[in-house]
């Protein structure tokens, strides 16, 4: 190979989740098996050399090959890097975090589908099978939406920590919200507003300040009311 040529090929580098060496070509990563093994190091020399021959873009035959471009990481492997980042992001000083309890919720089903599926398996039809074990446990329509969306993050997550390639992410996009009046998912119970008698109760015990917020806040309300009443009226 010439020396031009090597100085500005790819760089061989290290897999750290498996320990592989890997190298990217047009944006694609190839594992090349155990980092620093004499295999390893042959397989980059072979890949880089058809991809400089072939003028710098990946030989037909190898651009089929999808098992090289698949790390060898399962679901379960994503979702335990996903975890540990998220208990240093999410971190609250009462140790108590929000996020994480909703988190843990949307990724139960899908440790429990395709916790061993290799990470790049996981697809569009994988994430619609999450999604209907979530509405046969009668969850709402809206907060199976925010678990879909929950689980779509920690692939985001894995793509920007090169775990995954990003048409993993990309096929996972592809799979649309459940809309309302389109599914059988039930739905949410309407917000209704708190009886009156309920807000009194509360005044004594609050300041003088958040107390005339409250009033005025009533106030208006009976007035949007009673606007709504004579305009059906009339």
């Amino acid at each position: 190979m010439p020396a031009s040529a090597t100085c500005s090929a790819p760089k061989y580098r290290l897999y750290r989740p498996k320990h592989l060496g890997v190298v990217r070509l047009n944006g694609r990563d190839f594992y090349l098996g155990e980092y620093g093994s004499v295999a390893s190091r042959e397989k980059y020399d072979q890949l880089v050399a058809q991809w400089l021959a072939n003028g710098r873009q990946l030989p037909s035959a190898s651009a089929g090959d999808q098992s090289q471009d698949c790390p060898p990481i399962s679901v379960n492997e994503v979702l335990l890097a996903y975890w540990r980042h998220a208990e240093a992001h999410y971190a609250t000083a009462d140790g108590h975090s929000k996020e994480l309890t909703c988190m843990e919720h949307a990724i139960r089903p899908l440790k429990k589908l395709f916790g061993l599926t290799p990470a790049c398996d996981f697809g569009p039809k994988a994430l619609k099978a999450v999604r209907q074990t979530m509405i046969e446990a009668d969850i709402c329509r809206r907060q199976i939406n925010s678990r879909i969306n929950r689980i779509r993050r920690v692939f985001k997550w894995a793509v920007s920590e090169e775990l995954i390639p990003p048409s993993v992410l990309h096929g996972l996009r592809a799979v649309t919200g459940l809309q309302k009046g389109r599914t059988i998912a039930r739905e949410s119970r309407p917000v209704k507003p708190v009886d009156v008698k309920h807000v009194d109760s509360v005044l004594p015990f609050v300041s003088p300040q958040v107390a005339a917020m409250i009033q005025l806040q009533l106030q208006r309300a009976q007035r949007v009311a009673r606007s709504h009443a004579s305009h059906f009226r009339g």
